[in-house]
C-alpha cells in the first residue's frame, strides 16, 4: 500500500481527536529511558484517544496532557512515601487515569505493575483471588484500581496488608516538591504479569533499555510513516496491549485510538468502524479470534462495503496465539469487498520474557503458509522440503523475520543448532531478552542461559530467515490469545471433595476445524452412572471458571494417567493416550 498523500494534517485527523500529523521528527525508540521518550513526543500535538462501545470519542489525551499528569502523580507517590525500586500495582483499565499513573510511577523509579480486569466469567471470588495471588508476588507497596472496583480489590489487598486506594482518591494527596528520580538504562522499568499461571505467577522484570530495545524494533519493523494511526482494542494488562499498542506507539510519536476490550467484545464491528474513521493509514493488532469474531458477526444480509472503509489498514497484526489460516482467510473473504487488502497481513512472534517482538513478517508480504507433515510437527524431524503434498498436513503460518537487534535460534534436545527446516525448540537472544522473573531465581535459571539464550518453549523451525512456529513444548494452554497453565485447571478440579493430587491431567485439544479447546481427563472413584453426570457437570464449571470456555472432561480410571519416571504426571503422554485410545474413558449418563 503506498503512503498516502499528506496535503494538511486536518486530513489525517479524525474529528476532536488528537491529529495524526505534527511537525515534531519522528524518532524511532531511540531513548535511553521510557520517561525521556514520553518528554519527546509531549512536545507534539499527538495522543490518545479513548472511545466507547460505538466509537464516540470520550476523551482526546495529548502526550502533553499525560506527561504533566504523569509528573504530578510521581510527586504524589512521593508524598505517599514511596521511593525508586518499590512496586506499584495498577488494575489495567483502559483509561487515561492508567496511562498517568503507569508513566508517574517511570518518572519517580517506582516500578509499575499492570494487573488484570476482572472478566465475566469466574466471578468475584475468582478475581479476588487471582488479584490475590499477584499481590504476593510482586509485593507492592501501593494498590491502585478504578473506584467503582474497590468492592473486588479491597478484599485482597486487605488480606496481602497492602496500602490501596482508588486512583480517584489520588487528587487528594498533595504532591512533594522534590528533584525528580533520573533513572539509568539499567533500572527496571516495570513488571510484566502475562496472562498465565494465577497459582504460580511469574512476573517479568524488563529493563529500560531492553523495552526501549524492542520499541525501537517494533517501530522500524513495521516502518512506520507519518500518516500512520495506531487503533486497538487490546488489553494493557497483556505484554501486546501494554508493549505494543500503548508504549510502542508513544515512543514512535503515533497517536492512538482505543476502545476497552470489554466493548470489543460485545461490539467488535465497532473496531473496524474505527478503522474506517481514520483518514490516514492504520496500525492495529489482534489475536486470531479477534479477526474469527468480526467475521462471524457479520450479517449474510449486510455488505461490507456499506459500512466499512479498510482499504488503509496498512498493517493488520497477528499474535499472541497460534495464527489460522483459515479464519484470516475468512477475514478477507468477509471484507475484502471493503477495500481490505490481504497483503496487510501481518503475522508475527513474541513473548513477554522478549519484553514482546521476537519477529514480524516484513510489511507487504501478507501470510505465506507452509504444509508439515503431523507426524513431523512433535520434532526433530525435517519439516517439508519438497513439492509433494503430505497427505496428513497442518498449515503452519511464516511468522517472519526476526526484528532488529534479535537472533533466533532451533535447537534439539541436546543443545545443538538445528539447520534450516528441521523443527526444534526455539531460542532467542537479544537487547529485549528480560532481565529475568521478579524473585524467582529458579525459574530464570531453567529459560535463560549464562550467555542470555532464552528458551522460548515453544517449537518452530527456520526457513531462509523466517521463523515458522509448529506449536509450544510447554505445557501451555492457549485459548483465544489467553494463556491458562494445566497446573492452574488441576488445581480448581482438585479442590473439589474427593481428589488428590495427580488425580487430574489437563491440556489443549485441537478439533477438526483447527480450534482448540481445553481438555482435562480425571481419575473418578464413582460407579452411578447418574452421580458421574453429576461430576463431570461440576469440573466442567470448574474449568469454565478459569478458561471461559466449555471444556472437554473424560471420567477416567483411577491410576491410568501416566507418571515419569520422577513420579510426575506426564501431561504431553496423558494427551497422546487419550488420542489413541489407549485411555478409555468411563460411561457417563446423558
Amino acid at each position: 500500500m503506498n503512503e498516502r498523500s499528506l496535503d494538511t494534517k486536518d486530513k489525517l485527523t479524525p474529528e476532536g481527536a488528537t491529529p495524526t500529523v505534527d511537525a515534531l521528527p519522528r524518532r524511532n525508540g531511540d531513548f535511553d529511558v521510557l520517561g525521556d521518550a514520553l518528554d519527546y513526543v509531549a512536545q507534539s500535538t499527538r495522543g490518545m484517544n479513548f472511545h466507547d462501545a460505538r466509537g464516540t470519542l470520550l476523551r482526546a489525551y495529548p502526550y502533553s496532557e499525560l506527561r504533566a499528569d504523569a509528573l504530578l502523580n510521581a510527586q504524589r507517590f512521593i508524598a505517599l512515601g514511596l521511593k525508586p525500586g518499590d512496586r506499584l500495582a495498577l488494575v489495567a483499565e483502559t483509561n487515561p487515569e492508567f496511562a498517568a499513573c503507569f508513566f508517574g510511577a517511570i518518572y519517580a523509579g517506582i516500578w509499575p505493575v499492570p494487573l488484570p480486569l476482572p472478566t465475566s466469567f469466574g466471578g468475584r471470588d475468582a478475581y479476588t483471588h487471582q488479584l490475590d495471588v499477584m499481590l504476593g508476588s510482586c509485593d507492592p507497596q501501593l494498590f491502585l484500581y478504578p473506584e467503582e472496583m474497590e468492592g473486588f480489590t479491597t478484599a485482597a489487598a486487605s488480606k496481602r496488608s497492602v496500602q490501596h486506594r482508588s486512583w480517584e482518591s489520588l487528587e487528594h494527596v498533595t504532591p512533594a516538591d522534590t528533584a525528580m528520580h533520573e533513572a539509568k538504562p539499567d533500572d527496571i522499568a516495570y513488571l510484566q504479569y502475562s496472562s498465565g499461571s494465577t497459582r504460580f505467577p511469574h512476573g517479568v522484570a524488563v529493563t529500560h533499555r531492553q523495552l526501549l530495545h524492542n520499541l525501537r524494533a517494533h517501530g522500524l519493523g513495521l516502518k512506520v510513516q507519518d500518516s500512520d494511526r495506531c487503533i486497538s482494542w487490546l488489553p494493557w494488562y497483556h505484554d501486546m496491549g501494554l508493549v505494543g499498542c500503548m508504549l510502542s506507539p508513544m515512543a514512535n510519536q503515533l497517536s492512538v485510538d482505543y476502545m476497552k476490550t470489554e466493548d470489543f467484545a460485545r461490539r467488535p464491528l465497532t473496531w473496524l468502524d474505527l478503522i474506517s474513521r481514520n483518514p490516514g493509514t492504520t496500525l492495529s493488532y489482534s489475536p486470531t479470534f479477534g479477526y474469527d469474531i468480526c467475521s462471524r458477526r457479520m450479517s449474510s444480509q449486510t455488505k461490507a462495503a456499506d459500512r466499512f472503509d479498510l482499504e488503509r489498514w496498512r498493517i493488520a497484526g497477528n499474535g499472541a496465539d497460534m495464527i489460522r489460516p483459515d479464519v484470516m482467510q475468512q477475514f478477507l473473504d468477509s471484507f475484502g469487498e471493503a477495500g481490505f487488502d490481504g497483503s496487510a497481513f501481518c503475522p508475527s512472534y513474541g513473548l513477554a520474557e522478549a519484553t514482546l517482538a521476537v519477529s514480524l513478517m516484513p510489511p507487504g508480504e501478507g501470510i505465506k503458509i507452509e504444509l508439515v507433515e503431523e507426524e513431523k510437527l512433535s520434532g526433530g524431524a525435517p519439516a517439508p522440503g519438497g513439492d509433494d503434498r503430505p497427505q496428513r498436513y497442518r498449515a503452519i503460518v511464516n511468522c517472519g523475520k526476526a526484528v532488529e537487534g534479535m537472533s533466533i535460534e532451533i535447537r534439539d534436545e541436546a543443545g545443538n543448532v538445528l539447520p534450516d527446516r528441521h523443527i526444534g525448540k526455539v531460542f532467542v537472544h537479544g537487547g529485549s531478552v528480560m532481565e529475568g522473573y521478579y524473585r524467582d531465581p529458579e525459574s530464570t535459571a531453567a529459560c535463560l542461559s549464562a550467555d542470555r539464550w532464552l528458551d522460548t518453549g515453544d517449537m518452530g523451525y527456520m526457513s531462509n530467515g523466517y521463523i515458522y512456529i509448529v506449536g509450544r513444548a510447554k505445557d501451555m494452554i492457549i485459548i483465544n490469545g489467553k494463556n491458562h497453565w494445566p497446573q492452574d485447571i488441576e488445581w480448581a478440579v482438585e479442590q473439589l471433595p474427593g481428589f488428590k493430587n495427580g488425580d487430574i491431567a489437563a491440556f489443549a485439544l485441537t478439533t477438526d476445524t483447527g480450534e482448540e479447546l481445553p481438555a482435562v481427563l480425571v481419575h473418578c472413584r464413582v460407579s452411578d452412572l447418574g452421580e458421574r453426570a453429576m461430576l463431570r457437570d461440576d469440573i466442567k464449571e470448574r474449568v469454565r471458571s478459569i478458561t471461559g470456555i466449555s471444556p472437554i472432561v473424560e471420567l477416567v480410571p483411577p491410576r491410568s494417567l501416566p507418571r515419569t519416571s520422577s513420579g510426575k504426571l506426564s501431561r504431553v503422554k496423558a494427551r497422546n493416550m487419550y488420542v489413541s485410545g489407549e485411555i478409555e474413558p468411563f460411561e457417563v449418563a446423558a
